[in-house]
């Protein structure tokens, strides 16, 4: 178990300037099998003299510098770190300088000469002084240089850097000659007083010079070697500015340069084998092998992700299960109208959806369609309010997995209702005439115009008015009925013939309308025939068989009524076996029964009468008897039942019958 050193440690030549400077290693302990982990640290010892860059250094300083002005020296350098690295500087004595050695942010030395009397060129040109760099080992070990001052003329105006400090940043692996920071300063002199040459300063270390490059005319640093933040995550670099004057001023800048890392260093996998081979019994739970990872990278790029594969265990969802789209008819084909999204938390193709149309009503399939991709519903053709109001579907969102999942949406498209249809006139039909007696009184109705529109609500809500009437103070129409009423009483001289245009108008946005024209007749004839119909009555009958008439008149009423039912009932089911017989051969439905009526207004009016005709009710005694002028027929199932007597509305027809009062009591 010991441990033994197989050959001459430098640790100089391991580590450099890196301290602690350690070796790791492990150590695997068999039955029972275990781990340990190791560190030798090679601990410096003072084997290395520090170094100046050269023997001497030569300053060229004016008489007129002021007292307390630095000027930097060449620092000396020591490969051994911790107290036997470079530890001060001593300076021979002289009476015009002192040393004011300075710390680095790495804890290296460095030294100025400080100005503390004014130095006379006429009393002395040079000055020569011995500079001792001194580390902190027992005993210490040194080294020398020598400086030669010579004092020149004053130069009035030094140099000036825009900042002491530049900081930048710079990734690891960085080219040369990219560019890290851009130093600049400016001299109030003229001619060569003020011109300025960028160099690097003394206190500057030779690895430092090796990476970097400066411009001595731009003041450009740039890289000029390979970066590595593994070995320096920060550089300082001192810089100088002279003029070009008999004695020169100069000026001086640190650039702080900060080395960011960059995963340039993989992951490396140590192995150390346990069994080999391993035995065909080896039991569950048996370790095999020992991993250690490492990586020099710092921060996330030093971490070892594990991935765990994705399996696809969920399924499609989205945040509601159904859609509910309102789309106005007459819509133009092909515009979105829906976007149905969902969200799936799995991975990769386990994640990717698709969007289809399952099916069901082929109109759903014809007018609709939906992007497989986005899940955007769009629809292809324009839909029509009174046509469809609603249409339903089902929308499967699906995953790309190998065994994929689904899930349904329902989606609801109602189509809302434009106004789109003006009104139509179903009564009275074209060229139809209309006859009323002179004297008829006011307010008497004389005709009712039906129509129908198609639309919803208020677009289908029908409003009459009298646009234009051969004599506009004789007739009036109803605003909302459509009723045609006469607005006075008629007289004998009347006009003849009357033409009333009437326009329809619903109240939807924008207003459709239409128009019909009434064509009205003022006759005597109608009077006076019925007038000649009463006379002809003999007077002796209308007492003696009224009672028979009435109840004959009842009797075959009802009996028509019944066998009106009965027809109709037959026939019914004539049609209803028919088309059963038709379905059980699987084809077509060739009966259908009529709907019913829509959008038509039942308490305003009724049934559409297709025509009308004159008839004569007479009673026994001719002389009080009275005529019905109009009564509608129409081949409606309820209108034909009717009662004429019960459903006497003034909009249909008006009928005035003898009084009971006038009719002579039946004789035993």
């Amino acid at each position: 178990g010991a441990l033994l050193v197989s050959e001459r440690i430098d640790r100089e030549e391991l580590c450099g300037a890196v301290s602690p400077c350690s070796l790791s290693f492990e150590i695997l302990v068999e039955n029972p099998l275990e781990l340990y982990s190791g560190v030798v640290e090679i601990q410096d010892i003072n084997d290395n003299d520090p170094v100046f860059p050269s023997n001497q250094a030569r300053l060229e300083i004016s008489e007129s510098v002021a007292p307390g002005v630095r000027f930097p020296l060449e620092s000396a350098q020591d490969p051994d770190v911790g107290i036997n690295s470079l530890q001060t500087y001593q300076l021979s004595a002289n009476p015009h300088f002192v040393l004011d050695v300075q710390t680095r942010g790495d804890g290296s030395k460095h030294a100025e000469l400080v100005l503390e009397k004014e130095l006379d060129r006429e009393e002395q040109r040079e000055l020569h002084l011995v500079l001792t760099a001194l580390d902190g080992g027992s005993p210490p070990r040194s080294a020398s240089v020598q400086i030669h001052i010579d004092v020149v003329d004053a130069n009035d105006n030094a140099p000036v850097f825009n900042h002491s400090t530049y900081k930048a940043n710079v990734r690891e692996n960085t080219p040369s000659g990219t560019l890290v920071a851009r130093i600049s300063a400016y001299d109030l002199d003229d001619g060569p007083n003020g011109d300025i040459v960028y160099s690097f300063s003394s206190h500057t270390l030779a690895k430092v010079r090796e990476l970097f490059s400066l411009d001595s005319a731009t003041g450009e640093l740039k890289v000029k070697g390979e970066l590595d933040y593994e070995e320096t995550k920060l550089y300082e670099i001192y810089l100088q500015a002279k003029d070009k004057g008999v004695v020169p001023g100069v000026a001086h800048c640190k650039v702080l340069v900060e080395v960011v890392d960059v995963n340039d260093n993989a992951p490396e996998v140590t192995v150390t084998s346990v069994y080999s081979p391993v035995p065909e019994d080896a039991a569950p739970g048996t370790v095999v092998a020992l991993l250690s990872v490492t990586d020099l990278d710092s921060g996330d790029n030093g971490l070892l992700l594990v991935q765990v594969s994705d399996v696809n265990d969920n399924a499609p969802k989205s945040l509601q299960d159904h859609y509910d789209v309102y789309v106005p008819e007459n819509n133009v084909a092909g515009i979105p109208i829906l976007n149905v999204s969902a969200t799936d938390p799995d991975l990769g193709p386990n994640s990717r959806l698709s969007y289809v149309l399952l099916q069901g009503d082929p109109a759903v399939s014809r007018l609709f369609s939906i992007n497989q991709e986005n899940g955007t519903l769009y629809l292809l053709a324009s839909l029509d309010h009174e046509d469809q109001v609603k249409f339903s579907m089902m929308v499967q969102v699906q995953d790309g997995g190998s065994l994929p999942l689904s899930t349904n949406l329902s989606v609801s498209v109602f189509v809302t209702d434009l106004n789109d249809n003006a009104p139509v006139v179903l009564y009275p039909r074209p060229n139809s005439t209309n006859v009323v007696a002179p004297g008829t009184p006011a307010r008497h109705m004389v005709t009712k115009v039906v129509a129908v529109d198609p639309d919803l609500g208020y677009n289908a809500w029908i409003s009459y008015t009298l646009l234009q009437a051969t004599d506009p103070s004789l007739f009036s129409v109803g605003l909302h009925s459509g009723e045609v009423f006469t607005a006075r009483q008629l007289r004998e001289d009347e006009t003849p013939q009357h033409m009333l245009v009437i326009l329809l108008k619903d109240h939807g946005e924008p207003v459709l309308s239409s128009s019909v024209t009434v064509t009205i007749s003022v006759d005597e004839m109608v009077k006076e025939a019925l007038i000649e119909l009463t006379d002809v009555a003999p007077a002796h009958d209308s007492r003696k068989h009224l009672t028979f008439y009435l109840i004959l008149a009842v009797i075959l009423v009802s009996a028509a009524f019944f066998i009106t039912l009965v027809s109709v009932g037959i026939f019914k089911c004539y049609k209803w076996r028919q088309s059963k017989e038709l379905f059980n051969n699987s084809r077509s439905t060739l009966y259908r029964t009529p709907g019913p009526f829509h959008h038509i207004d039942a308490v305003r009016g009724g049934f559409t009468p297709p025509n009308f005709y004159h008839q004569v009710y007479l009673t026994t005694d001719s002389r009080q008897s009275d005529v019905l002028c109009k009564k509608p027929f129409t081949s409606s199932p309820l209108g034909s039942h009717q009662n004429t007597m019960r459903n006497g509305e003034p909009g249909l027809y008006h009928q005035i019958v003898g009084t009971a009062s006038r009719l002579p009591k039946p004789t035993e």
